[in-house]
This record gives structure tokens, sequence and C-alpha cells, in this order.
């Protein structure tokens, strides 16, 4: 997770998703993005920086991917293009890459609710990010999921051909 949005000197790629966010979506296959020592599982198989995420197969996804650059874009990207899987992304929806990549790939989002306090690696809960965070589906049957998971946000169909 990018921390230059958390308010907060420490940065690092190491942040870690809520355990109730990724329990709301279902069981994933694999985690390209899982962190070195992680708090919970976040799928079935988890890959983390040492393993290269980008160059194994896919499944169905689960992404929170490292948000320095390039390294986001390509998780984001690769992830467009396999179709199956849930980004975990800040609310940049001005950015070119967003309006590239996900309003023409992606078949839904959810603007979630309120701000996600991420944790961080020693299991403390960081402080409330610069932004909000939006889930983004590739797939029918992902866009399904978040459409109707418990997490409070706004839904959003887009691309509903894919």
């Amino acid at each position: 997770m990018n921390t230059s949005f958390e308010r907060s000197a420490n940065a690092s790629d190491e942040w870690y998703t809520p355990r109730e966010i990724i329990e709301a979506l279902g069981e994933f296959d694999l985690d390209p993005c899982a962190p070195m020592h992680p708090l919970w599982p976040t799928a079935k198989i988890m890959y983390n920086k040492q393993d290269n995420g980008l160059v194994q197969n896919w499944g169905r996804i689960w992404l929170n991917p490292p948000y320095s650059k390039p390294l986001i874009w390509q998780f984001v990207e690769k992830l467009a293009e396999h179709g199956n899987g849930i980004a975990l992304l800040f609310n940049r929806c001005d950015s070119n890459k967003f309006q590239d990549i996900i309003f023409t790939k992606a078949t839904g989002m959810m603007f979630l609710r309120n701000r996600i306090k991420f944790f961080r690696p020693d299991g403390t809960r960081g402080d409330s990010p610069g932004c909000g965070s939006v889930l983004i589906a590739f797939g029918r049957e992902n866009a399904e999921i978040l459409r109707n998971c418990s997490l409070q946000g706004k839904y959003v169909e887009l691309n509903n051909d894919k």
C-alpha cells in the first residue's frame, strides 16, 4: 500500500488489507502481491515479492498491489487482461491509467463508504489514509460478488459485456 497517502513518515509497500474485507469477498485462488509476513491468509496461494507474482499462473485473484510505480499498474494491467479477480485501489478515478484500464476493462466497482485503516506488519492499525478506496471487479462473477457483498459502499456497473 502506498503510504504517501497515509499521514505517517513510515513509507512501505507492506500494508495489509483488513481481514473483514477479504472475507466479505469469498475465497480467492491467488494473491500475487501478498506480504512477506502475512497476518492472515488472503488466498489459497500467496506469492510475495520474492516469488514475482507477475509471472505466475493466475486463477481468481485478490489484488492489493504494491502502490509504488510502475509495479501498481503492471499488476493492474495483468489482472485486467486476465479478467478474473478483484483489485483494491485508492480512489483515483481521474488518473490516466485508471481511465485507460479500469473504465475500459473492469466489469464493476464498489466505492467503499469509509476509508480503510490498513494494518502494519506488526499487526497494528495504521491511520486513516488521505483518500478513499475502491474495489474493482474483473469478470461477471466478481462483479456480482461486489454487488451483493456485506461491505458498505456504492456499487457501479461497468462494461456489462465483460
